[in-house]
C-alpha cells in the first residue's frame, strides 16, 4: 500500500537523498508500479473520455497565444491530491490556450507526435555566426540599455531627471559617445525608441554605434502578463514580430534580445507549465530573429528573490535551461547563431546567505555544462540586482577557475554598468566628461573580468542593486 507524503514548504526542494536499506529497490518497484500504472489509465481515460483530441499544430511547438485569458486560482499553499493536480493542469493548458495538449510523449499509442522536420538554415547562418562570435570577442561584453520608458523613468528619478525625451536622448548619449567604449562593449541592447533616435546633433544612434564598432541590437518583448497561478508569467511579443524583425534589421540592429521570467517560491513555483510555455516562447522568438538575420540572445531568468539555498537556485535554473535547450532543438535553432543570458547562480536574497565569488562560479558554470551545447558561442551573464563590484567578481572568477569552458564567458550588464555613472552624471552638461570616464572604467573592469584579469579596486560607486520582481 503506497502511502500519500505532506511535502512541507522546508522539504520540497531539498533532493533525494540515497537509500542503503535492503527494501530500496523492493520500495522503488512498487512505487514505481503503481506510478506507471495510474499514468497509463488516466491518459485513457483523457483520450477516451476527453472532450477534445490532442491537436497537432503545422510548426514543431505552440506557445500562449497573446491573448490567452488569465485564470485566477487560490495560491497553492499545499497540494490537495489527485483533484488539485488535475485542475492544476487544465487550468495551466487553458491559460497557453493549448488544446488536448499532452506535454510529454502519449504512452497509450492514441496519438504521436511526429520528430520536428529538418529545416533550411537562415539565409542569414554565416552573418549570424559572424555577429556572435564578434558580440564575445575576448575582453568584450554588452552593455543592456534597453530599459522601457517607464524602468528608464524611475532612473532617472533617482537623480531629479523629469522622465522626459530630451533626458532619455542625453543619457544613452552620453554612453554611446564615450572613447574608447568599444575596447570592452562589443554591442548594446536598445528600446526601440533608442534604435531609431538621433543624436543632439541630428546623427543616428545607430551610426554613432557603428563609427565606434559597437554593434546594435534591440529588446524584441513586449513584457510578461499573469497567468498560471501566483504570479507566475508568460513574456509575450510572438504576434508581428517577423515583421518587426525585418525592420529592425533594416535600421541597423543585428542581433536581439527576450527575457523569460520565472520565480522560486516555498509554494511550488516555477511549475512545470511556467517553465515549459517560457521556453517555447524563447524557442519562437529565437527561430523568428535567426530568419531574419537578428542573433537571438536567449535569456531565461531565474529571479534571485526568496529564501532559499544555492543548492536550490541552481537545481532550479538547471531544470529551466535543460527545457529552455530543448524547446530550441524543436524549432532547429542554429546553435552557433546565438548566446544565452543565464543568471548566475547565488543564494534567494532572503536567505541570510551569502557566497563566495569561487562558489558562484562552480555552481554557476558547471550547471551550463550540463545544460548547454557546446556549440554556443558565449554566454553572457545578467547582473540580476547584484552590485556592480559582485557582478565582476563572480564572472573574474569564473574565467578563472573555467579557463577552458566551451563557451566565452562574457557579460551583458545594465543596472551593473550604468548605476554609478548615472549618479556621477546627475543630469548636469559639466559632469558628462567624469561619468563617461567611469563608464570606461567599469566598461574595462568587466571585460578585463571576461578575461579572468581584474585585480585591484573596482571603480563602482554604488552597493546593492536588488529590486523585487524587477522588471525592465
Amino acid at each position: 500500500r503506497v502511502t500519500s507524503v505532506d511535502i512541507s514548504q522546508e522539504t520540497m526542494y531539498q533532493s533525494i537523498g540515497h537509500d542503503n536499506s535492503e527494501k530500496k529497490w523492493a520500495k522503488w518497484g512498487l512505487a514505481s508500479s503503481v506510478i506507471a500504472n495510474v499514468a497509463l489509465a488516466g491518459a485513457v481515460c483523457m483520450v477516451a473520455f476527453g472532450n477534445t483530441e490532442p491537436t497537432l499544430e503545422s510548426t514543431a511547438m505552440r506557445v500562449a497565444p497573446q491573448v490567452a485569458p488569465m485564470v485566477h486560482i487560490a495560491p497553492r499553499n499545499v497540494f490537495q491530491g489527485a483533484n488539485f493536480r488535475r485542475n492544476l493542469r487544465v487550468n495551466a493548458e487553458e491559460s497557453l490556450g493549448f488544446t488536448g495538449y499532452i506535454p510529454y510523449p502519449d504512452t497509450t499509442g492514441a496519438s504521436l507526435t511526429p520528430l520536428p522536420a529538418l529545416q533550411d538554415k537562415s539565409p542569414y547562418s554565416a552573418e549570424l555566426q559572424q555577429t556572435a562570435a564578434a558580440i564575445v570577442a575576448d575582453g568584450k561584453g554588452i552593455l543592456a540599455c534597453d530599459e522601457s520608458t517607464k524602468t528608464i523613468g524611475k532612473r532617472l528619478e533617482q537623480i531629479g531627471v523629469p522622465n522626459e525625451e530630451t533626458y532619455r536622448r542625453q543619457w544613452r548619449e552620453l554612453l554611446f559617445r564615450t572613447p574608447n567604449m568599444n575596447e570592452a562593449i562589443s554591442s548594446a541592447i536598445l528600446y526601440e525608441e533608442t534604435l531609431f533616435q538621433n543624436a543632439e546633433d541630428g546623427t543616428p544612434f545607430v551610426d554613432i554605434m557603428k563609427a565606434n564598432n559597437v554593434i546594435p541590437g534591440i529588446k524584441v518583448d513586449t513584457g510578461v502578463r499573469a497567468t498560471f497561478m501566483d504570479g507566475e508569467t508568460i513574456t509575450e511579443g510572438i504576434d508581428g514580430l517577423a515583421e518587426r524583425a525585418a525592420k529592425y534589421y533594416k535600421q541597423g540592429a543585428r542581433f536581439a534580445k527576450w527575457r523569460g521570467v520565472l520565480r522560486i517560491d516555498p509554494n511550488g513555483a516555477p511549475s512545470m507549465e511556467a517553465i515549459e510555455g517560457n521556453a517555447r516562447a524563447l524557442a519562437q522568438y529565437g527561430k523568428i530573429c535567426q530568419m531574419n538575420g537578428l542573433v537571438p540572445i536567449i535569456e531565461p531568468e531565474v529571479l534571485m528573490d526568496g529564501a532559499h539555498g544555492i543548492e536550490v537556485q541552481r537545481w532550479v535554473t538547471e531544470k529551466v535551461q535543460a527545457a529552455t535547450m530543448k524547446a530550441l532543438s524543436d524549432v532547429n535553432i542554429e546553435w552557433e547563431g546565438m548566446l544565452l543570458k543565464p543568471n548566475m547562480i547565488l543564494p534567494g536574497t532572503d536567505s541570510g546567505k551569502t557566497a563566495s565569488p569561487e562558489d558562484v562560479a562552480k555552481n554557476t558554470v558547471e550547471g551550463l555544462m550540463r545544460t548547454l551545447p557546446a556549440a554556443v558561442p558565449g554566454i553572457t551573464f545578467l547582473s540580476g540586482g547584484q552590485s556592480e563590484e559582485e557582478a565582476t567578481r563572480n564572472l573574474n572568477a569564473m574565467n578563472k577557475l573555467y579557463p577552458n569552458a566551451p563557451w566565452k564567458l562574457s557579460f551583458s550588464f545594465g543596472r551593473a554598468l550604468q548605476a554609478s555613472v548615472l549618479k556621477a552624471w546627475d543630469g548636469k552638461t559639466e559632469n558628462v566628461e567624469a561619468a563617461q570616464k567611469l563608464f570606461y572604467a567599469l566598461s574595462k573592469a568587466n571585460g578585463d573580468a571576461s578575461l579572468g584579469k581584474f585585480e585591484g579596486e573596482h571603480p563602482a560607486t554604488t552597493g546593492s542593486l536588488y529590486e523585487k520582481n524587477y522588471v525592465y
